[in-house]
């Protein structure tokens, strides 16, 4: 069997890790991989792996997308490269990932491969395979009828795609639309529970089976960690730990803010512990004294050991569809405490964490407090997580759904 996997980028950034996960697993069990993907350097590996265009074309792609709104269809060379790659690699199966980021125009690709009767999983890790363009819909429902007079579009924290002049979202919906139907080699698979009960709801995916196919990582690295040296590195010695991880502390989606407000209760009311913020990009300046602050790492075992150090990691964004947060501090040993958040609470194992309405500040803070002071334990199978979130477990899940839409089941 030959795959042809699609993403926007590859070997970094969450999907990009995911799919060289996949393709690794992959190849490692004999079958014949090609990965196309969009932004980031070229890469040399095992198995084929192809950039779809240069990145100055790529720039020159996401101008177009900027200036006539269609965020997912100023992306002809790419998508023509696409289209020559499948030709040339025959592929039994393609799997399209994060098609976005003007890697190849979305609605043409999907067409694509339904005239030529290509089979074809296509693997949704956000909202906007079957929105008018955003990554989260929130608490909006217009993706069910058209995405006319798209709320988000020109707002502070918008999830769509930049365009500086048009609203091109109604138009966008029509267009996947119209490429999804008929299209009847086509699978869905969803990265958590949550998104494919979203994606069932779709007007796109009617009577379609959708897979739920979680997220893995490396259970290798992320596992229970010596923790002795961070311990004693930021002078922790009797303190209760909490951490957050983030790509991106102000970004609004991941509630920064609260994170904030807990910092300060805790300061006032749990003198003996500290907040560790791991990915903090900033000066500083608005941080509690009870603060530590980690800047980004790439190094996978240290973050596994800030989870292991951790009495409890703490999530606070408005808007997660699988929550890498999630699989790598139950790895770790580590619960978590959180808000309500769509995919975090339909992937984590229930024993390891403490969910709350979302923007309940009161409510999370308690929860934290219970954790922190001992008062409510929570206690899990390590090893039943590692097994759930290992990127073993994914890749077999994604080859059956593979083998399955080879022999037509």
């Amino acid at each position: 069997m030959k795959v042809l996997i699609v993403n926007c980028v590859y070997s970094f950034g969450s999907t990009g890790k995911i799919i060289k996960d996949i393709a690794t697993g992959l190849f490692e069990d004999g079958l014949k991989v090609v990965v196309a993907y969009g932004r980031g350097n070229k890469i040399s590996s095992p198995w084929k792996v192809v950039k779809l265009a240069s990145d100055r074309i790529m720039k020159i792609q996401s101008l177009l997308s900027k200036l006539s709104g269609y965020s997912y269809g100023c992306s002809p060379i790419s998508t023509y490269n696409l289209f020559r790659l499948i030709e040339k690699e025959q592929p039994d199966i393609v799997n399209l990932h994060c098609i976005n980021a003007n890697t190849v125009n979305m609605a043409a690709t999907i067409e694509y491969l339904k005239d030529r009767h290509i089979k074809t999983v296509l693997s949704i890790h956000a909202e906007f395979p079957y929105t008018g363009g955003c990554g989260h819909a929130y608490d909006c429902m217009k993706w069910k009828s058209g995405c006319i007079n798209c709320p988000q579009f020109h707002t502070r924290d918008s999830q769509l795609p930049v365009s500086w002049i048009f609203n091109r979202t109604a138009n966008e919906w029509r267009q996947l639309k119209k490429a999804y139907q008929g299209f009847n080699e086509l699978v869905i698979t969803c990265v958590s529970p949550w998104l494919s009960s979203r994606a069932e709801q779709s007007p796109f995916f009617k009577e379609r089976k959708i897979i739920s196919v979680l997220n893995g990582l490396d259970d290798d690295i992320f596992k229970p960690r010596d923790s002795s040296r961070l311990r004693e590195k930021h002078n922790l010695k009797g303190k209760k730990v909490l951490l957050h991880v983030t790509p991106n502390f102000y970004f609004p989606i991941k509630g920064g803010k609260y994170v904030l407000e807990v910092a300060r209760r805790l300061e006032k009311e749990l003198p003996n512990s500290v907040v560790i913020i791991c990915g903090y990009r900033g000066d500083g300046n608005d941080l509690p004294s009870n603060v530590i602050t980690i800047p980004f790492t790439k190094d996978q075992i240290e973050l596994a050991e800030y989870y292991s150090l951790a009495d409890a990691t703490l999530l606070t964004s408005k808007r997660e569809t699988f929550s890498m947060v999630t699989a790598e501090t139950l790895c770790c040993g580590t619960p978590m405490v959180a808000f309500k958040a769509g995919g975090p609470e339909s992937i984590a194992l229930k024993e390891g964490t403490l969910f709350c309405d979302y923007g309940d500040i009161d409510a999370l803070y308690k929860n934290v407090v219970e954790v922190l002071s001992d008062n409510l334990k929570l206690e899990f199978d390590v090893h039943s997580a590692r097994n759930l979130y290992s990127k073993t477990t994914m890749k077999e899940a994604y080859k059956k759904v593979y083998e399955d839409l080879i022999n037509n089941r």
